[in-house]
């Protein structure tokens, strides 16, 4: 892939929405770790400074509050690791307003809506940065390549773009270690990191299965409530997220099984059909991600399941409402029987069967659509 290719694809489809946005609000930027957030952050104008709160002198300089006002834009990273970081924003944003702009990028979930004294309610908006997808990459080579790189390596743009054969295995450990061994701890004491190791390990075989808290506590040997809590964090720092069943009973399906994917495709242990249920679910979620951000869109996605066991693999809910189903296979061109079962006739819904090998595109009586994977999710509408 060349230069030009690298340089335009980190021309983020919510470049142009944070631009908009950060000349009215704080624009809070989180994501996984090295997802580009800062080559993002730095593209949006030459006259910036940037300031991570992982170094001691930048640390300083936050403290201090001596950044130069003279810059178009100040950009703080990891601040999410300083104590009370909100009202220490609201202050700023309420004493100098956006001179310099603003913008707070952070490798774990922000959890700005938690209860914290004073609020940012009205001077942010959130953003998502998810790694590389296909409607990304679009245009920058063959829909094919892109597929299966995306299948292989993850959407991370470092390893995505590494011509070097063994690259991706050697960054993906060191990607990982330094979530757990650093990442983690900032957010929380956990003295059995070797445990959570494993945790990963287990979900890296079970992706796309329904996940028992109880399973995973005995093959651990903690209780559930320990495993809950491990995922969360997982989930917080935005290596692994969950998909639950969806019911019109949202307490409900928090309470029942879900599945797991992680936000790097290549961690996945098993055959291409399951690493392709995974791409998919990224895909989705990334989507409905960036709805949700700009438009301010009630979606969210899940999986349908019934008592007999009928289940389809995603399902898109739009204010309460079932618009989409969506099943990932990797080579039948034959529709699956859950969609009869699960989807009614008499409701609006997109039923779309996922093919990552498909020699024809096929489009069913009874509503169902079976798409070709690499040009179903370049072009991925919701």
């Amino acid at each position: 892939m060349t230069q030009d290719s690298k340089n335009k694809i980190f021309r983020r489809k919510v470049q142009p929405f944070i631009l908009k946005d950060i000349d009215t609000k704080i624009v809070l930027l989180s994501g996984p770790r090295q997802a580009g957030k800062t080559t993002l952050t730095k593209s949006l104008t030459k006259n910036y400074e940037y300031l991570n709160y992982d170094a001691s002198k930048d640390r300083q300089v936050i403290k201090e509050e001596s950044w130069s006002r003279d810059k178009e834009l100040v950009i703080f990273d990891e601040l999410h690791k300083m104590k009370n970081w909100k009202r220490w924003i609201k202050g700023i944003y309420d004493t100098e307003g956006l001179n310099p702009k603003i913008i707070v990028t952070g490798s774990a979930q922000l959890d700005i809506t938690k209860k914290m004294g004073d609020s940012l309610a009205g001077r942010y908006f959130l953003y998502r940065l998810h790694p590389l997808t296909l409607r990304e990459l679009k245009g920058t080579a063959n829909l094919d390549d892109i597929f299966k790189r995306l299948l292989n390596q993850g959407g991370f743009p470092e390893p995505y773009f590494s011509t070097e054969k063994y690259f991706y295995d050697r960054w993906k450990k060191t990607h990982l270690d330094i979530i757990l061994r650093q990442d983690l701890l900032d957010i929380e004491s956990i003295k059995r990191i070797k445990d959570i190791e494993i945790l990963i390990d287990l979900l890296r075989q079970r992706v796309g299965s329904l996940i028992s808290y109880q399973s995973l506590a005995e093959d651990l040997q903690v209780d559930p409530t320990t495993v809950k809590r491990w995922l969360i964090l997982l989930e917080n720092l935005f290596v692994i997220f969950r998909v639950s069943p969806w019911t019109k009973n949202i307490a409900r399906s928090i309470s029942k099984a879900g599945k797991y994917y992680f936000y790097d495709t290549g961690q996945v242990v098993g055959e291409d059909s399951i690493k392709f249920e995974n791409l998919v679910a990224n895909e989705l979620l990334a989507a409905i991600s960036m709805e949700q951000d700009i438009k301010g869109r009630n979606l969210n996605l899940h999986y349908l399941r019934n008592k007999d066991g009928y289940e389809i693999d995603f399902a898109i809910i739009e204010n309460g409402k079932l618009t989409q189903a969506i099943e990932a296979k990797w080579g039948e061109d034959q529709p699956s029987k859950s969609f009869l079962k699960l989807c009614s006739k008499n409701e609006k819904i997109k039923a779309i069967q996922v093919v990552a090998d498909l020699n024809r595109e096929k489009d069913f009586p009874f509503g169902v659509q079976v798409v070709k994977a690499s040009k179903w999710l370049s072009n991925l509408e919701l």
